[in-house]
């Protein structure tokens, strides 16, 4: 049987999944990832790191490789690659959670409103052209040197083939595509001083966009000339791998920053709130998100500053406590926020603290506060018309019984759990190598799970999670008024 190899860049680490011609996940790597943070708000990784994580999971793929047919890819989104006319980076890349172009981001949402009903959203500081704008300023010697730009999935794809090129959906989140035609836009091209000419051309997720060179080959163990195929972004990835391609199913994504997709048949721009209405990773469909900066990495960084190895011990003693309402609220904000407040000066707080506040009662308001978090989200989504049918969660987050619970109770509404939700991503990835190689109908290819674990929201959870939303809202607004002010 035929194998696909699907790779996804992630922020954190690179996971390759090799699979078959059913969809099943034959072998598995993970290489992680190193973040720079070379100034307060900055955030970096240098390309070619991720080509050497490429190389080391596909070496440690090494004896399935021979059978490997075609190759795709997800990616990070949001991540701007510069590269000069040799095609080399000119500089590390600037990654999503960057908010050193919030001023630029601001100044482009000052221009007509009907832009951002073109980008599917309005610009945030995590977007190519305020980065772009920002480095018009900033860095005007790399500037002048562009000659093509890039997101960090099209790298590796560009290291394996010699082509330059990206796909609808790292382009809607670059606020430079009219999402809805799914082709660059002259319009915001020329509302942000970029030129055409350094955005690569765009093809659709499965379509072939090259061989593998023999270089290439050579290094990451695949065959000379094996299809390499566009590929996507994660959010979109994690979707297909999941089968949520169709009209109103939706999941969520717990990894380090969270998402809250649904899977649409038309555009449907909510820019006034914040919601992202961006192209799918199949033709002709679209979805929306609620893009959250932090998913789970607030509670990673919770175990780290207190030592705790073992993450599900830290959780194990919450539930017994959770007769009583959590004495403390914890705004989850530490890598700022895009939905729904747009605000990459946010940050986290720990309200109601007292001699009491153990490390239980912390682990416990940090999983609450980022279920809140993704309740607030949701309530906006439904307000734009959006209620998914079935609503996955799958990533780190959905690991623990525990969290999922408490998040389907601040939602007040039924989760599905999926197996193997790790390497969603990769998995779609790997059907996209699948789609592009073979032309097989989408719905053969991208099934929704068979197996899921269901969860219920817990009643008495999901009646104090009603009540202490409006609080957690006010909290944010309360703080931000401090922050304004000071």
């Amino acid at each position: 049987m035929a194998l696909y190899l699907g790779l996804d860049l992630g922020t954190t680490a690179l996971k390759a999944v090799i699979s078959d011609g059913a969809s099943r996940i034959v072998a598995a790597a993970s290489v992680p990832l190193r973040i720079n943070h070379p100034k307060p708000s900055w955030s970096e990784q240098n390309p070619d790191d991720w080509w050497s994580a490429a190389v080391l999971a596909c070496k440690k793929l090494r004896p399935q490789l021979a059978k490997v047919e075609a190759v795709s890819f997800s990616g990070q989104m949001h991540g701007l690659v510069l590269l000069d006319r040799a095609l080399q980076p000119l500089r590390p890349a600037i990654l999503w959670n960057d908010a050193r172009a919030a001023g630029e981001a601001a100044t482009l949402n000052t221009l007509d409103p009907k832009l951002a009903d073109l980008a599917g959203v309005r610009a945030m500081a995590s977007f190519f052209a305020p980065k772009l704008l920002w480095l018009q300023k900033h860095e005007p010697k790399q500037w002048r040197k562009i000659h093509c730009v890039m997101a960090p999935k099209d790298y590796l794809r560009l290291r394996m083939t010699g082509v330059a090129a990206s796909d609808p959906v790292d382009a809607s989140g670059m606020w430079l595509c009219d999402v809805a035609k799914r082709q660059w836009s002259p319009a915001l091209a020329e509302a942000c001083g970029v030129s055409l000419n350094i955005l690569p051309p765009l093809l659709e997720a499965p379509a072939l966009a090259g061989h593998m060179t023999a270089d290439a080959a050579r290094a990451l163990g695949l065959k000379v000339g094996t299809p390499v195929m566009t590929g996507t972004g994660d959010a979109a990835a994690s979707a297909i791998g999941l089968g949520v391609v169709g009209g109103n199913d939706g999941v969520i994504s717990m990894g380090t920053a969270a998402q809250i997709i649904v899977s649409k048949q038309m555009h449907v721009p909510a820019p006034a709130q914040n919601i992202h209405a961006f192209c799918h990773g199949l033709p002709d469909r679209w979805f929306q998100m609620a893009a959250l900066l932090n998913g789970a990495s607030p509670l990673a960084w919770l175990a780290q500053t207190l030592g705790a190895k073992d993450i599900s011990k830290l959780l194990q003693p919450i539930e017994p406590a959770m007769s009583k309402p959590c004495p403390v609220m914890f705004l989850p904000y530490l890598n700022g926020d895009r939905t729904p407040h747009d605000d990459p000066a946010a940050r986290g707080a720990f309200v109601g603290l007292d001699h009491m506040s153990d490390r239980t009662v912390l682990a416990r308001a940090v999983l609450e506060g980022v279920a809140l978090s993704l309740s607030d989200c949701y309530d906006i989504l439904k307000s734009t018309g959006t209620e998914p049918q079935r609503l996955l969660i799958i990533g780190g987050g959905a690991k623990s019984p525990l969290w999922t619970r408490i998040i389907a109770s601040a939602l007040g509404r039924e989760l599905l759990v999926a197996e193997a939700g790790e390497y969603g991503a990769a998995l779609g990835a790997s059907r996209l190598a699948r789609l592009g190689h073979t032309n097989e109908a989408v719905a053969k290819v991208c099934q929704f799970p068979k197996h899921v674990r269901r969860v219920k929201p817990v009643p008495r959870w999901a009646e104090t999670y009603a009540a202490e939303l409006p609080q957690f809202r006010a909290l944010y607004q309360g703080l931000k008024s401090i922050r304004d002010t000071a």
